[in-house]
């Protein structure tokens, strides 16, 4: 779709799960994004530094939507203690 200036605008983005590589659908009620702080050493957040990681309703569903944040937080280099 094209605004007025010609540019490209899509009116919705679909959302994909970091877990499984599915699409989010619009209907999918059930899932989340979780909104994760960069902090510095002192432990303030820095401000617009953040990882988003959304997760689809049927990993939560499963239960293993924690055991998937993790293992996806692992891979990205974060220390979980």
């Amino acid at each position: 779709m094209e605004n007025d200036h010609g540019e490209l605008v899509d009116l919705y983005v679909p959302r994909k799960c970091a877990a499984t590589g599915r699409l989010i659908e619009a209907k999918d009620h059930a899932s989340v994004q979780i909104a994760i702080a960069e902090v510095d050493e002192s432990g303030k957040i820095i401000p617009g530094q953040n990882l988003n990681v959304p997760i689809c309703g049927s990993v939560r569903h499963m239960g293993e939507s924690d055991d998937s944040l993790n293992h996806i937080l692992e891979q990205k280099g974060y220390s979980l203690r």
